[in-house]
Order: C-alpha cells, then sequence, then structure tokens
C-alpha cells in the first residue's frame, strides 16, 4: 500500500511538468485570413473576386499561393489541419505555437471573430 501512496506524488509532478513546458509556446494570434500574395488583405490590386474573401481564395486556388494570417502587422503562415478557405476575408482567432524563425503558426485551433 505504501508504493502505491508514493508513486502518486511523483505522477503528479510528472504531469504538471509536462502541462508546463507545453503551455509556454502556445499563443493566441487575432488577425484576418488572407494570402501570401495580398498579405496585408488588400486584394484591389489583383481583383481576383469582388471581395477581399473571394480574392484570397482565388488567389490559393489559381495562383498557388498560401492562407496566411495578418494581424495588421505582420503576416504569418498556418499550418493544421484545418480548412482556412472558410475563413478567408475574416477576422480570426488563431491559437498556436509560433515559429519565430520561419512565422509559422502551428495551428491548434482556429475560430471566426465576425
Amino acid at each position: 500500500m505504501k508504493s502505491a501512496t508514493a508513486a502518486l506524488p511523483v505522477a503528479a509532478l510528472v504531469l504538471i511538468a509536462a502541462v508546463l513546458s507545453a503551455a509556454p509556446g502556445t499563443k493566441t494570434f487575432t488577425g484576418i485570413i488572407t494570402d501570401d500574395i495580398c498579405p496585408t488583405g488588400n486584394h484591389s490590386h489583383m481583383r481576383m473576386g469582388p471581395t477581399d474573401a473571394e480574392c484570397a481564395i482565388a488567389c490559393v486556388s489559381a495562383h498557388e499561393a498560401a492562407y496566411v494570417l495578418y494581424d495588421g502587422k505582420t503576416y504569418y503562415k498556418l499550418s493544421g489541419r484545418q480548412a482556412l478557405e472558410k475563413f478567408a476575408g475574416h477576422k480570426v482567432k488563431v491559437t498556436g505555437e509560433l515559429d519565430e524563425k520561419t512565422q509559422v503558426i502551428r495551428m491548434d485551433s482556429i475560430t471566426s471573430e465576425n
């Protein structure tokens, strides 16, 4: 009985250490989903559609652009399993880990702010 009781605090410490080591890299980013051809969200020069959303979708499908998150200052490339087309042109909140070197956010979740 004593060995099972002694193992419980050790298991709890291991779990706490794992949670704390994973948490610091996760951040929340807010911005507009656009594409890396028009990373600031201004699609007026491309005119690939009547709205910024339609232009971003067209740039991704026709010009092999990638969806990005633009926060008003910086744009970030996005990686993850979420389908981004439905968020094109919309303000979103992305939770994930930013690779400072590549400026890529590994997305854990994305939700619309509109």
